[in-house]
Order: structure tokens, then C-alpha cells, then sequence
């Protein structure tokens, strides 16, 4: 009688382990649910969204820094929105960069509209002017004369530039306009020499009492940086000099 109840006993123990236990799994192997959009959403609203559907958030970032992009923003998925997968699966939310890269200044120098926007735009940069000037050689049109920024230095991805490009026409000298390039933190020769290259004059220098400063080093500059003067104009600088 004994024996009997416990085969008995261990019948319905097995019962319950495969209601409990084994009728779970196999159903669960069954189902499959359909991965949301959450794109352009901000990262807790995508766990939110991910987790109403069986699914969980997890945060990868994206290889190069996109500006006027929030750092919080999912910009793309992995699966793909509308993707059938099983409950439980990890879903890679590609976020922002956190930090913006730092890129050296191309140079733009010869190069079509064309090419400089890509190659802009390639490191992230923001370009906030192009202008035309009249020129009379041929080969210069359509291409850039000068940029605001000199080649070779580095800037944060999503910093601002600007270019000129030639446009084949007959125009006075007196009115051909360039770019004013950033000489704070040089030398008053070195000024001097990029001023000269970009077709501009060394104009009144004057001289402020700094202890912190390097002495015969650029403070101040007027035009500023990256305005559009005419061809020729002198530019005024303030130089720092030991107490």
C-alpha cells in the first residue's frame, strides 16, 4: 500500500513540475512580439516603450558625434523597428556621442562647393557662410579662395565655418572681400605673415600690461575673426607686454 502511494504521489509531483515549469518554457519558445520604433525618442522612453513588450533597453553610441543632436536621443535601433523577435531580447539603442571629437581644419583651398561641404560635414562641422567673389583666372571658379578657419587647426565637432568661392566675373580689386582669419595666441610676426597670406595689411598695434600673458602675443584683433572685410584692409591688434 505504501508503494502505491508514493508512485501516486510522485505522479502528481510530476504533474505540477511540468505545469509549473516545463508548460511554461515550451509555450514561451512559441512567442514572439513585434519590435516598436523608438527612434528619436530620449532613452527612458525607449526602455519604457521596449519593456511594455517583453524587451529590454541596452545603450550603444554612436561612432562619430552628430551636432544639434541631443545626447539622450535614440537615433537608430538594433533589431529595426517592426523586427519579430522572442520576449526577453536585447534591443541596442544607438545614442550621441557623449563628448564632441576634436578635428583638424582641412584644407579647403582649390576645392569645388561640392567638396568642401562633404569634407565639412564628414567631421561634423557647421558651415554658417558661403560667399562668392568676383574673380577673373578661369581656373578659380567655383572654387574656394579662402576659408575662415587655417588648415591644420583643431576644432571641436560642430564649431562654425565659413569659405569663399570664386565666381568668374570682372570685378574692381577695391571690392574683392576675403575672410579675416583668427591670429589670437600668435606672434605679432606670425600675425603679421597670415594677414599678408590672406590679403589683408598689418594695421595699428598697441600693446596692454599682462603679468599671466605671454609677452608679444595676440590678445585682441579688430575686424574679429571670420568677418568679411574688402581685400587690403589693415586689421588692428592688441598685443600683450610683461609688466
Amino acid at each position: 500500500m505504501k508503494k502505491v502511494l508514493i508512485v501516486i504521489l510522485l505522479f502528481f509531483a510530476a504533474i505540477v513540475a511540468i505545469d509549473k515549469l516545463l508548460l511554461p518554457y515550451y509555450t514561451e519558445i512559441g512567442q514572439q512580439t513585434v519590435v516598436p520604433d523608438v527612434r528619436n525618442m530620449t532613452y527612458a522612453q525607449a526602455s519604457k516603450a521596449l519593456e511594455k513588450v517583453g524587451l529590454k533597453a541596452m545603450k550603444s553610441y554612436n561612432v562619430r558625434y552628430l551636432p544639434n543632436v541631443s545626447p539622450d536621443q535614440v537615433i537608430d535601433q538594433v533589431p529595426a523597428p517592426s523586427s519579430v523577435v522572442k520576449p526577453g531580447r536585447n534591443v541596442y539603442l544607438v545614442l550621441n556621442r557623449k563628448d564632441k571629437p576634436n578635428y583638424p581644419m582641412p584644407d579647403l583651398s582649390g576645392r569645388t562647393e561640392h567638396e568642401a561641404r562633404q569634407a565639412l560635414e564628414r567631421i561634423g562641422m557647421v558651415i554658417s557662410d558661403v560667399q562668392t567673389q568676383a574673380i577673373s583666372e578661369p581656373d578659380q571658379d567655383g572654387r574656394v579662395l579662402s576659408q575662415s578657419v587655417p588648415p591644420d587647426v583643431v576644432l571641436k565637432s560642430g564649431s562654425e565655418v565659413s569659405f569663399i568661392v570664386g565666381k568668374l566675373e570682372q570685378e574692381p580689386i577695391g571690392t574683392r572681400r576675403v575672410i579675416v582669419p583668427d591670429v589670437l595666441g600668435m606672434s605679432v610676426d606670425q600675425a603679421r605673415g597670415v594677414l599678408i597670406r590672406s590679403g589683408l595689411s598689418l594695421g595699428k598695434v598697441s600693446y596692454e600690461r599682462s603679468m599671466l600673458l605671454v609677452p608679444d602675443t595676440v590678445i585682441g584683433q579688430k575686424p574679429l575673426a571670420n568677418e568679411m572685410v574688402q581685400y587690403g584692409q589693415s586689421v588692428d591688434m592688441t598685443v600683450a607686454e610683461a609688466e
